[in-house]
């Protein structure tokens, strides 16, 4: 909704969505975790995520609880200016933001931009979870390995196109997948 197309639309639960603002976006329950977290670096942990709860008119101690439990980092750090935190812990509080608003859709761009290889594992355990839970993803992601671990559905774009299409476990098979995107 900050973008408006020049073609095309853009459908969400059987409802065009293409001209609609984006706090109502969120109202339809899809929450986006941008590229590079967007989170309000002077607002604490706990004022990100009553934020994430803005569009939703209540913020539950059940909804904090749920986020303290998947971020236990988090909870110790709930007092803490968002600004000050590491890369990863970032992370997390932009995505524990997004769950605020109950999303049906998360959409997350690069979530393991940046992130040590131990974080980007917490992180794609996360979105596992999440989806287990009920929680569509749709994830964009130039780590290929991980995002064809995790993915039911898998789609490879080259300069905006679809080029290949398959379930995650047929593309991470795929030898032109494997020499183009995983090292081998």
């Amino acid at each position: 909704g900050i973008l408006r197309p020049v073609s095309g639309s853009v459908t969400f639960l059987d409802q065009d969505i293409t001209h609609v603002e984006p706090h109502n976006i969120v109202r339809k329950v899809l929450a986006q975790v941008p590229e590079g977290r967007r989170i309000f670096l002077q607002m604490t942990v706990m004022e990100n995520l009553e934020m994430g709860a803005f569009t939703r008119g209540k913020l539950s101690q059940e909804d904090i609880d749920d986020v303290f439990t998947r971020f236990p980092r988090l909870k110790e750090r709930r007092k803490q200016v968002a600004g000050t935190l590491s890369g990863g812990e970032q992370q997390m509080l932009a995505m524990g933001r997004a769950l605020m608003s109950h999303p049906k859709l998360l959409m997350l761009d690069e979530p393991s931009m940046g992130l040590a290889p131990i974080l980007v594992d917490q992180i794609f355990d996360i979105v596992k979870e999440l989806n287990a839970s009920g929680t569509t993803i749709l994830l964009v992601e130039q780590n290929a390995g991980k995002a064809l671990e995790v993915a039911h559905r898998a789609y490879v774009l080259e300069t905006g196109k679809i080029v290949l299409t398959g379930t995650g476990e047929e593309l991470s098979r795929s030898d032109d997948i494997r020499k183009a995107y995983l090292g081998g």
